[in-house]
């Protein structure tokens, strides 16, 4: 599978809420994934892959559901550019979403480093 093939199934991955072993295998072990400042981490975060794994492990205990749609995929070499709007949902029914930009790096087929600019629209926005 090419790189931008696996940057969109990871993504349908984490909407069909893969946590634990089945995220981790998109995943080089030395992963990083910096996350920059935005409405829900206003300091931003740099993670590992274990913090990577909690945080998953966190945003499904928080959401019923939740949805990318893909914009736009740009790759070259050993990277990829992904354009995606973002809808999650809460179980107490809050809709959020957010337009994201997120930046994939590859090694030997897996991502390597990961970072995020969310993007966060106004709570009941549509």
């Amino acid at each position: 599978m090419d790189n931008a093939s696996f940057a969109v199934r990871y993504h349908h991955a984490v909407a069909e809420g893969a946590l634990g072993a089945e995220l981790a295998r998109f995943f080089e072990e030395d992963v990083v994934h910096e996350e920059f400042p935005n409405l829900i981490v206003p300091n931003g975060v740099r993670r590992d892959l274990a913090e990577m794994l909690q945080a998953a492990e966190r945003g499904a205990a928080l959401l019923a559901h939740q949805e990318f749609e893909v914009v736009n995929v740009l790759a070259a070499g050993d990277q990829v550019a992904l354009e995606l709007r973002w809808t999650g949902q809460t179980k107490d029914g809050q809709v959020l979403r957010a337009n994201i930009a997120t930046f994939l790096e590859f090694r030997d087929g897996r991502i390597s480093a990961q970072r995020n600019y969310d993007c966060y629209q106004p709570l009941g926005s549509r």
